[in-house]
This record gives structure tokens, C-alpha cells and sequence, in this order.
């Protein structure tokens, strides 16, 4: 059976009198991409800080890596790692400072060679000596990713890690996500993007009010709906297929035509 990273019951937030969680029961798998849904103030930033131990709740349990976030913060900061909605990243440093930095205070092994593979990975390589303030935002993105990633933490929380990027840099973000997942990350992301939360969560929950009023797969939440008819209609390309195919990509067009088919 899949083990559980991630596991949250019954967990309450209020901030004065505004209730903000009401009871959310949550549950990742190992290796999976969780996608938490809502709209602006439904809490899933309050959601994502308590499991990173950056807020404790007012009630409920939350297990994270097999460590409780109350008895055990320090065990559960040792398995995470945390990438808010805007990229923490020094700008007065290069791309590769800023990742040798951060591998040093994380005593990881060979802090240089560390930081040369994942600006590879990252596709940062030929950017890695300038400055961060030169860096476009999906360079910006993809370089807090980068970092999010050293010592190999086995879970990520991703708070609305396309906030602000052109159409572009998003995709290379979310092809990042499928590689994270693919190689056993567990990943737990927030987004207002229902068309993120489609191309790359394993499972979707979504939380109003308060609590998560469904959770499932895509395939799942679908069959709430009454069944769908089959219509016959010409397909036009979407503004973003447009503005990449224009710009001179090839993942809109690629995008367009899995889509046909």
C-alpha cells in the first residue's frame, strides 16, 4: 500500500473571529501530486503553513513525514521544503551563488557541485554567473525550485508556484512537477489554476468554507456531473497555443496537438 506523507485531520484555524479552517481532513501519498483548490481566503496558504510548522492550529493533528508538526517540527523541516507564491531568491547573487549558499547552510556534500547539477537541471547553466536581478520571472521560479530542492527533501509544498509567470515559463514549471513526482517526491500544491491542477495532480481536493467539501481524482470529481454528451465541433487554437507557437516554442504546439488528439 502507498504510504501516507502527508496527513492532516481535523485541523482548525481562526484568526480572531474569522474562522478560517472548520475541520480539513487531508491526506497525500508518497510519490503523488495533491492539488488543493480555492479561491482567494479559503486558507490554503493557512493549510501550508501549519504543515510546514510555520503556524500551529488552534486543533486537529497533522503528520508530515512521519512526524507530528506539533511534538516534532524540527524532524518535519528536516523532510520538507517550502516554495511560496513569490520566488525567495537574492538578487544581488548569481544564480549559482545563491544555490551554493543555500547548499552550504544545509551542510549538503560538495556544496559546488551541488549547485552546478541542478542549474543543469533547471536549464540555468548558461545564466548561472549573472546576477538574479537579470533573471526573468520563470528563471526566477525556476531557480526558488531549484533551491527547494537541495538535500532531496522527500516532500515539496508548491503555494501557487505559477503566480505571475507568462505562459511559457508556467509549462516549464509544470514539467518540473511531473519530474519531482516521477522521481518520488511527494508534492502538495496550491492553486487558484484549474487547468494546472488537470495536467498535474494524481488527486484534487477542494477546500471551502473551511473544510475539503471533495477530494478525488479528476476522473473521480467528474463523475459528480451529470454525464457528458458528445458534440462534434471545430477546434480552435486557444490564445495561449497563439502566443507560444508565436513566440517560437514548441510546448504550445505540442500542447495543442496531445490535445487533438
Amino acid at each position: 500500500m502507498p504510504r501516507s506523507m502527508i496527513a492532516a485531520r481535523d485541523l482548525r484555524k481562526s484568526f480572531g473571529r474569522k474562522v478560517v479552517l472548520d475541520g480539513v481532513d487531508l491526506t497525500v501519498e508518497q510519490g503523488s501530486v495533491l492539488a488543493l483548490l480555492g479561491s482567494n481566503g479559503a486558507g490554503k496558504t493557512t493549510i501550508v503553513r501549519i504543515l510546514a510548522t510555520l503556524l500551529r492550529p488552534d486543533g486537529g493533528t497533522a503528520v508530515v513525514g512521519g512526524f507530528d508538526v506539533a511534538d516534532q517540527p524540527g524532524r518535519v523541516r528536516e523532510s520538507i521544503s517550502l516554495t511560496g507564491q513569490f520566488a525567495a531568491v537574492d538578487e544581488i547573487l548569481t544564480g549559482r551563488e545563491n544555490l551554493v549558499m543555500l547548499a552550504r547552510l544545509r551542510r549538503a556534500k560538495g556544496p559546488q557541485r551541488v549547485a552546478d547539477e541542478l542549474l543543469e537541471r533547471f536549464g540555468l547553466a548558461d545564466a548561472a554567473g549573472n546576477r538574479v536581478s537579470t533573471y526573468s520571472g520563470g528563471m526566477r521560479r525556476r531557480l526558488d525550485i531549484a533551491m527547494s530542492l537541495i538535500g532531496a527533501p522527500p516532500i515539496v509544498f508548491l503555494d501557487e508556484p505559477t503566480t505571475g509567470l507568462d505562459p511559457e515559463a508556467r509549462l516549464e514549471v509544470w514539467e518540473e512537477v511531473r519530474r519531482l513526482a516521477a522521481g518520488g517526491t511527494t508534492v502538495l500544491l496550491t492553486t487558484q489554476d484549474l487547468e494546472e491542477a488537470e495536467k498535474l495532480a494524481d488527486r484534487i481536493a477542494i477546500l471551502h468554507g473551511g473544510t475539503i467539501i471533495v477530494s478525488g481524482t479528476l476522473a473521480e470529481l467528474r463523475k459528480l456531473l451529470p454525464p457528458s454528451k458528445v458534440e462534434y465541433v471545430e477546434r480552435q487554437p486557444t490564445l495561449e497555443e497563439i502566443f507560444l507557437a508565436i513566440v517560437g516554442s514548441d510546448k504550445g504546439l505540442e500542447r495543442g496537438e496531445e490535445e487533438q488528439r
